[in-house]
This record gives C-alpha cells, sequence and structure tokens, in this order.
C-alpha cells in the first residue's frame, strides 16, 4: 500500500481532517459518483447519515457544514472557507442543495441531516449519503470512512479490502523503520533521500519540490493569519485568541537583555507558532493537514523554529523536512493510525511530535538512526495520550497540546543528536504499543467527547 507524502500533507481547512476534510472529500466524491451514474438529473433529495464519532462531535467539529459543501461540489483543498457560513445559512433558509453546482434538490436540515448513536464495523468515523427521486425510490447510496488525516475509504474499497485503490510500484517500499533503516544503509540513503526516489514514481523530482514548497507557503500563510486574527473562537466555549497578543510580547521581550527572556526565546516563538496554526484552525481557517487537523500546529511550528533560527537555512531544508516527516506518518498509518477516533490523540499529537522530530533531525544532518531514534522519543512520551476534546470543539485541550508537542519534538531532535542512533526501545515497537493501547482505550476517550476533559470540564 503505498503511500505519498501528500497524502500525509493536504490543503484543506479547519478544525478536523478526519471530522471536516475527509467528509468533505466523501461528499464530494459522493456527487460526483451521482452524475457518473447518469442519475443526477432525477435527483429529487439528499439524506446525510453520521455515525460514531462523525455523530457524537460532528457539530463541534463542523461535519454537517463540511458534508454539504462537498454535495455542493466544494473539495477542502480549494474551498474559500468565507464561503461556508453564509452559504449553510441560505440552505436552511431555502431548504435547496445545489448538487455537484448542478441541480437543485430538496434538503431540509432538521429532516435530512441524520445523527445517529451506533457505529458502523469497519471505522468509528462512518457517514452514509443517498440520493432519492421523486417517488422516494434510493438512486445511489454509498458509505464512506473518514480513516483519519483526511483519508477516506468507501464501502466498496472495504469490501474488496483494498483501501489503497494506488497500484504503483515503488523503489524501495517499506513496511517499518527497521526495513527503512535497511534499505538507508544498503544504498547509502538519507532517509529524505529515499523518500524522495519514492515520491519520483509518481511526480518528477522538481515538482515533488515545487509542491512541497507549496504546502510550506500555505503553513506560513496559516501561521501568519493567526498572528494577525484575534477575537473569540466559535463555538461557544469562549475561548480567546492568544497567538497575536503573545506575538506582540514577545516581540518587545526580545528587545529586554534578561537573561530569562532571551533563553526561554525560541520556545516561546515555537509555542505562538504551534498556538497561531491551531486557532486558525479552530475558527475553520485554511490549513495544511499534517498529518492531521487536531495536530497541524507542530510540524509548521518546528519547521519555522529551524527556518527562523538556523543560520543558512533554505528551500532544500524544507523539502527534506518534510520527506523525513513524511517517512515516519507512514509508519504510524500503516502500522497503527493517525485517527483520534481510532487511537485516540497519541495518533494525532503523537504522530505529529514525531514526524516533527524526525524532520528536525533530518536537516540537523542527522543520520538514519538519530531520525529514527528522534521520531521514537517524540512519539514514545505521547503514548496514551486521549482524546476527549471538551464540548466536541478542536479548541480544549487541542490548541495547547500542540504547543507542548512542538517543545517535545525539538527536544526529541536534540536528544537524538547527542547520542549515535542506538537506544533500547525501537520505533516499530513504539508505534506497535500506540497501536494496542488504542485498540485498549475506551471509547469515550477517543474523540466522542463523551469522557474524560470533555465532561469532567462541564459544570452541571
Amino acid at each position: 500500500m503505498p503511500i505519498s507524502v501528500f497524502d500525509l500533507f493536504k490543503i484543506g481547512v479547519g478544525p478536523s481532517s478526519s471530522h471536516t476534510v475527509g467528509p468533505m472529500m466523501a461528499a464530494f466524491k459522493f456527487a460526483a459518483a451521482v452524475e457518473d451514474a447518469g442519475v443526477l438529473d432525477r435527483v429529487s433529495r439528499l439524506e446525510v447519515h453520521l455515525y460514531g464519532s462523525l455523530s457524537a462531535t460532528g457539530v463541534g467539529h463542523g461535519t454537517d457544514h463540511a458534508t454539504v459543501m462537498g454535495l455542493m461540489g466544494e473539495r477542502p483543498d480549494r474551498i474559500d472557507p468565507s464561503i461556508i457560513g453564509p452559504t449553510i445559512a441560505a440552505l436552511k433558509e431555502t431548504h435547496t442543495l445545489s448538487l455537484n453546482r448542478q441541480k437543485d434538490v430538496t434538503f431540509v436540515w432538521e429532516r435530512d441531516m441524520r445523527f445517529h448513536d451506533e457505529s458502523l464495523p469497519h471505522h468509528p468515523n462512518a457517514m452514509k449519503l443517498c440520493a432519492y427521486d421523486e417517488a422516494d425510490q434510493v438512486l445511489l447510496a454509498n458509505t464512506y470512512y473518514s480513516v483519519g488525516g483526511g483519508f477516506v475509504v468507501d464501502q466498496h474499497q472495504v469490501d474488496a479490502k483494498l483501501e489503497d485503490m494506488d497500484s504503483a510500484e515503488i523503489p524501495f517500499d517499506f513496511n517499518s523503520a527497521e526495513e527503512l533503516l535497511a534499505i538507508c544503509k544498503r544504498e547509502k540513503l538519507s532517509v529524505s533521500q529515499l523518500m524522495m526516489a519514492n515520491e519520483k514514481t509518481w511526480r518528477p523530482e522538481q515538482e515533488v519540490r515545487d509542491e512541497l514548497w507549496r504546502i510550506w507557503q500555505v503553513m506560513c500563510e496559516c501561521v501568519d493569519n493567526g498572528l494577525t486574527h484575534e477575537g473569540v473562537l466559535p463555538g461557544g466555549l469562549n475561548v480567546k485568541r492568544r497567538a497575536k497578543l503573545l506575538h506582540q510580547r514577545l516581540s518587545a521581550a526580545e528587545q529586554n537583555p534578561c537573561l530569562i527572556a532571551t533563553t526561554f526565546s525560541a520556545m516561546e516563538w515555537v509555542n505562538i507558532f504551534a498556538l497561531a496554526v491551531n486557532e486558525e484552525n479552530a475558527a475553520g481557517g485554511r490549513m495544511v493537514t499534517a498529518p492531521t487537523n487536531g495536530a497541524a500546529g507542530i510540524i509548521p511550528a518546528v519547521l519555522h523554529y529551524y527556518m527562523k533560527f538556523q543560520a543558512g537555512s533554505c528551500d532544500r531544508n524544507v523539502v527534506d523536512f518534510l520527506l523525513a516527516a513524511g517517512a515516519i506518518g507512514i509508519l504510524c498509518k500503516k502500522n497503527a493510525s493517525i485517527s483520534g477516533a481510532e487511537v485516540g490523540c497519541q495518533g494525532e499529537v503523537g504522530s505529529a511530535c514525531a514526524m516533527a522530530a524526525a524532520g528536525l533531525a533530518e536537516v540537523m544532518g542527522a543520520t538514519p538512526e538519530q531520525v529514527e531514534h528522534a521520531a521514537e522519543i517524540g512519539l514514545e512520551h505521547n503514548l496514551g495520550l486521549t482524546c476527549d476534546p471538551v464540548g466536541g470543539l478542536v479548541q480544549v485541550p487541542c490548541i495547547e497540546r500542540n504547543a507542548i508537542a512542538t517543545v517535545k519534538a525539538i527536544n526529541a531532535a536534540q536528544m537524538a543528536l547527542h547520542g549515535d542512533g542506538t537506544h533500547f526501545i525501537s520505533l516499530d515497537k513504539v508505534i506497535r504499543t500506540m497501536r494496542d493501547t488504542g485498540r485498549d482505550m475506551l471509547d469515550k476517550y477517543k474523540e466522542t467527547s463523551k469522557g474524560g476533559l470533555a465532561v469532567n470540564a462541564i459544570e452541571c
């Protein structure tokens, strides 16, 4: 199952890759399937059925809005986030949905947007989309699973056991960190060089570099927006944005020769970068899934840290960072999960922390063994992390959690660089432990907002 770095880094919108980006893409695919089936002109009305975690926290994550926008022909990587609110408001008033931007059909929100308590067997993030004719007969229906990081599979793929339909043969396929290190040693390649060789299966090297640079530019734009915007985040928790004010304070503090201010400066910067991204995410702004939206601040913040403070940093470092980070994300996805609904936040923030640590180690000149060690440290110290967002919103504890994990990632890379790559617990064992811990974790701690902080923070 070959996975590209561009499967892990996707341009989309907040607040969630599995609850917003994935459902929008699933609905977009369904709308296209209706047209391909030749039944678009016969559709009279639509129904959306949300199950499991998509139902439990769907409203807080904007799943309902994202799905409707997808049915209207919008893609997460192309949509202007500012049109979502007005479009949904107009639909609720007129009960009319423009299916794939071509056919007006009836959609009564209270009747046709349905939330179900049960979960479907394949994955907790499930949704069923149905198109009916005037006689209320089903013209087309399909079930989709948003399996984390914006990845979507439908029921046909699940039944055929083909969750990844890409049959491309990459030159250096690896399914474990042990295999990755063995290939790097045999071929005398760095982790980023190996990843580039694989990426050239799908597109020329210059196109890979250009597209990764474009992703980096969107990350930078997201940070800039987060440092500009202020006010209260939507959703009802009245969480105030902090990044702009903290940025202003830090800029002033750096003029202060006080030792404590200068000593803490780098850590303050990465905190602010991470907060800026995740506040933008919580507000539904344009994002890069890295590898999920809930953990989208970690990789940009660490890469910003490197680009700001490392003398001589350049475009090539951005590419190498993201390629090495992608290698670790591939291992986490293949052997465990990057879905909070499946394994808790260890799969989101933990994976992102490991990816960022690996990317930073790579551009700091680490050997493949040191890169693997950095990732292992980053993931190991996020094991058992639950996903229990207060109010079903990607705000508390999600925003601060990204900032904390950013500092962890930098520390993990630093520790690995001080060693020779040998260590007691392998990355493969830590990923396996994440998988097993996720299986043992109660569902109330896996993006349902039915346990942990999500209930203890609410006063009855």
